[in-house]
């Protein structure tokens, strides 16, 4: 990352204006021309430097639910699992972990009562438990680039 890709990560994470032309606000504050930003949040997405570039929403704020969940898989049942697992498409960000519990997954639904019902389809298909860890209390950490 350059100067300006870090000035760009830096002015977005303070968030996404709300208006016609957003990237023209942002691009104008950093002092570049709209299709320039365009081009390096593409490259830094491409590049992998940045994951993802969305909006962060908050699904209990909104009525649903969303939740940590892991699993204890055996090694010799992990694929089958996870293939039953990445079927549900509240399922989202499901990954292996060195650990007694060796599937992590974020589990996302409309509402709190449909994540209770994924969660028992989920155990009944794959005849494992979830173990479900609810967000209790939100942090923010902030990263900011030197530039």
């Amino acid at each position: 990352m350059d100067e300006l890709d870090r000035a760009i990560v830096n002015e977005l994470q303070g968030g996404f204006p709300v208006c016609e032309h957003p990237y023209r606000e942002v691009a104008q504050r950093l002092g570049l021309a709209e299709d320039e930003l365009i081009v390096r949040i593409e490259r830094l997405l491409a590049e992998r430097v940045l994951s993802r570039f969305g909006p962060m929403y908050h699904a209990e704020r909104l009525g649903g639910a969303l939740s940590l969940a892991a699993m204890k898989i055996p090694p010799e049942d992990f694929e089958r699992v996870a293939e039953i697992v990445n079927a549900f498409p509240e399922v989202a960000h499901n990954y292996a972990r060195s650990h007694a519990f060796s599937m992590w997954f974020v589990l996302a639904t409309e509402t709190p009562q449909q994540q209770a019902d994924t969660i028992a389809r989920i155990e009944q298909a794959s005849g494992y438990p979830v173990y479900n860890m609810p967000k209790i209390k939100e942090y923010f950490i902030g990263l900011r680039f030197e530039a």
